[in-house]
This record gives C-alpha cells, sequence and structure tokens, in this order.
C-alpha cells in the first residue's frame, strides 16, 4: 500500500479531542475507552447499512463485536450501495428509528462528498496514526478501512475457457454471461469496474472514457446482462462470469466450493484497479457512542485481521505485517495483485462523475432495472 503511506499530523490531547492540521477539532477515544464501552453499552444498539456477511467477512466482524461488548447489531440494506447509504443518512436526518444508519461502509469518492454535505461527523480512532495519510481525512471526517483488486469471478462448470484478460470479455463465447456486482450509476464498486476496465483498453487514471467505451461494446455484443450479480447467481450460472472486488470473490468461491467450481482471475494485462472504501461516522447518528466504539473495534488490530480473513487488505496493513500482527496463514491466502494502480482521490471523483452520468446514454444497460 505505498501509494497510501504517510504520517499523520493530527495530535491527540488528554481532553477526548484531537487537533487537526488545520487547527480544528476532532472527537478521540482519548478520555478511555472504559468510558466508551460504558456509554456504548447504554445506548445498546449499533445500526448498519449496508455489510453483506460475505464481504470482506462483516459477518466475522459483526459477530466479532457483538461477542466482544454485548451490543446488538440492527443490519439495514445488506446490498445497497455507496449511493443508497447517503440517501439513507438524508432521509434520516433527525430520526432515533431504527432506519438511521449510525456507520457508513462507502467507495472513496463517496467520502468528501459525505463531507461537503455535512452527513457525517469526524472521529480520530486511537489507531489513527497508523493509518496512511492518503487514505483519511485529515479532519478525521473519513477514513481508508480496507482494499482489493477487481477481478472476474468464473463459473468454471459453465464457461469453458476461463478469460484471462479484460480484452477476453469482448469473445462471442461470452455472450449473455457478463455481469457487474453493482449499478455502475450508484455502486463504487461497479464504478470501479468500469474505470478499470478503461485502463486496460487506452484509457488512463486521468480519463475513464475507454471504460464506459469499452462497456458499450460489451452491451452491444450482447455480453453484458442487465442484472446484478450476487452469490447465489454466480454459483446457479445466471451470471457466470462476475466483475467484483477479489475479497468477495474470493470468499463466494470458498463458500460454494461444494456447490460450483469457482475460478478468480485477477486480469492479466494492465487493468489492475486497486479499490479503497472508508469508513465515518453519521452526523444523525442515533447511537453515537456505540458507532465510536463500532470505529475503535475495525480499527484495532483484532478488527484489521478479521477483515483480512476475508482475504481483504486492511488499510493498516503495512504497520500490521512490520509488527509481525498478521497470522502467516493469512498472508499465503491473499492474492497476487502485483502491478495495481491505486487511483487518486481527485482521479476517482472525476471517473465516478463521468461514468454516472453517462452511462444510460453511452451505455444503455439498466442494470439492476
Amino acid at each position: 500500500m505505498a501509494a497510501c503511506g504517510g504520517d499523520s499530523t493530527a495530535t491527540t490531547t488528554d481532553t477526548g479531542t484531537a487537533t487537526t492540521e488545520d487547527g480544528g477539532t476532532a472527537t478521540t477515544v482519548a478520555e478511555g475507552m472504559e468510558g466508551l464501552i460504558a456509554a456504548a453499552q447504554e445506548e445498546g444498539t449499533l445500526t448498519t447499512i449496508a455489510l453483506p456477511h460475505d464481504w470482506c467477512n462483516y459477518g466475522g466482524v459483526i459477530e466479532g463485536f457483538k461477542a466482544k461488548y454485548g451490543l446488538e447489531v440492527n443490519e439495514l440494506a445488506p446490498d445497497a450501495g455507496s449511493a443508497d447509504e447517503l440517501e439513507a443518512v438524508r432521509a434520516n436526518q433527525g430520526s432515533t428509528g431504527p432506519q438511521a444508519p449510525d456507520v457508513l461502509d462507502i467507495g472513496l469518492a463517496f467520502g468528501p462528498q459525505a463531507k461537503d454535505e455535512g452527513l457525517i461527523q469526524p472521529y480520530m480512532v486511537s489507531t489513527w496514526d497508523s493509518i496512511p495519510d492518503s487514505a483519511k481525512d485529515p479532519e478525521g471526517y473519513w477514513y481508508g478501512d480496507y482494499y482489493g483488486v477487481l477481478a472476474f469471478e468464473v463459473n468454471a462448470d459453465v464457461v469453458e475457457n476461463v478469460p484471462q484478460t479484460w480484452a477476453d470479455l469482448l469473445k462471442p463465447e461470452y455472450n449473455g454471461q457478463i455481469a457487474l456486482a453493482g449499478d455502475p450509476r450508484v455502486s463504487a464498486q461497479a464504478i470501479s469496474a468500469v474505470f478499470a476496465a478503461g485502463l486496460a483498453n487506452g484509457g488512463s487514471l486521468d480519463d475513464a472514457q475507454a471504460g464506459l467505451d469499452f462497456f458499450a461494446q460489451l452491451a452491444e455484443a450482447g455480453n453484458l446482462i442487465p442484472v446484478i450479480a450476487e452469490s447465489g447467481t454466480v454459483s446457479s450460472g445466471e451470471t457466470p462470469i462476475t466483475i467484483r472486488w477479489t475479497y468477495n470473490a474470493l470468499a463466494n468461491r470458498d463458500a460454494n466450493a461444494d456447490i460450483a467450481d469457482i475460478q478468480v482471475v485477477v486480469p492479466a494485462d494492465s487493468g489492475r484497479y486497486a479499490g479503497v472504501y472508508v469508513q465515518a461516522i453519521s452526523a444523525y447518528a442515533p447511537h453515537p457512542n456505540a458507532a465510536k466504539l463500532w470505529m475503535e473495534f475495525l480499527y484495532s488490530d483484532e478488527g484489521q485481521n478479521i477483515w483480512l480473513e476475508g482475504y481483504c487488505h486492511p488499510i493498516r496493513y503495512e504497520d500490521l505485517v512490520g509488527r509481525d500482527a498478521v497470522p502467516a496463514d493469512q498472508l499465503e491466502k491473499l492474492p497476487d495483485v502485483e502491478g495495481a494502480v491505486f487511483p487518486s482521490l481527485d482521479q476517482i471523483g472525476a471517473a465516478s462523475e463521468l461514468i454516472t452520468t453517462n452511462w444510460d446514454a453511452e451505455v444503455g444497460v439498466n442494470v439492476g432495472g
């Protein structure tokens, strides 16, 4: 994760706040974990959104959090996209009901947007200094949590020749077989897939148009189908070739080993694209202390390693490895993602705007519609 390296510029005080580089403040756990745990347990519940259990081993994360602290977890819309998460916050401003999320897990480009709209609040976890600077907001509003690389998840029981490159996907033999794992108008994962395809087809990190062009070709050839792929649709053969993050594909491969021969291919051409997701606390969180405790759990060595069990590279990966805090067997299971590129926040923002705005006109496939 060298592309996200750097030293933190925030300093923690003993008053429960941290001074940020621009002179502002963000809440921290400096008042002590015991007090935070007690306050969170008094609230009793944490409300999450868009956390499928097979995504980054979130099932293990949620169960670990519940067992450790005795809180209930109210899970909203597990299959929602990043834009849906922000809309849930907008729609529940001032609400303390069960439909109001406390915490968000969103694509990197959505972090600054949420901050600009006042949808999230700052909080600096106790491991703040070990989160790379380029993967966090200096004021503590959002911070990277994990990353993966886009891959092809292929049901080899249905697909005779498993594609190895983005170019392969245009072959006639894959007619009616290729799907995205989200709607590219709202899903960070699907937007990233379009961006990545462009890198292998004449585009660059500064110009995602080639990705739209490529998917227009896939649609015209009849290879792209308007279905949002899920774990079950891959194993059943409904979406035999799905483009999704390595951690999702590998987890699904393991879970369905007795049902289908699922193979996971990180493209061999230049379209190796790494994507970072970020965490944030809703500005209107009904359970703000439970939300902060959740963040402390996620960014502890324990929480980071639970994500790693789900094939995600946690954002503190380099720090963990440097301290021998990662089990050796987990390191051996990670896929080869050599050469993967990490786009900057500005590049992701520009690509997201281009793709979400022009998908309907240029590709014309109503994914999930």
